[in-house]
């Protein structure tokens, strides 16, 4: 039979490092380009943009700030 060694490790006791929060340039212009293009719909026609205004508002709700992030 073979031996089995363990090496024990010390727990790592304390708070854990936190990071330094630097925003990504390109998250931040990705927002404020689909702001731009939300106000853009609603200057030329707001009855009639409707639709693409609210798509493009459910999208940022929803996928582009739960999937990005700019830390990662």
């Amino acid at each position: 039979m073979a031996k089995v060694f363990t090496i024990p490790a010390p727990p790592k006791l304390g708070r854990p490092r936190k990071r330094e929060r630097t925003s990504d340039p390109r998250y931040v212009d990705g927002q404020r380009l689909l702001v731009e293009a939300m106000k853009y719909l609603a200057q030329s026609d707001p009855v009639v943009n409707r639709p693409a205004i609210e798509l493009i508002s459910e999208h940022v709700r929803t996928r582009f700030r739960m999937s990005d992030s700019p830390l990662s």
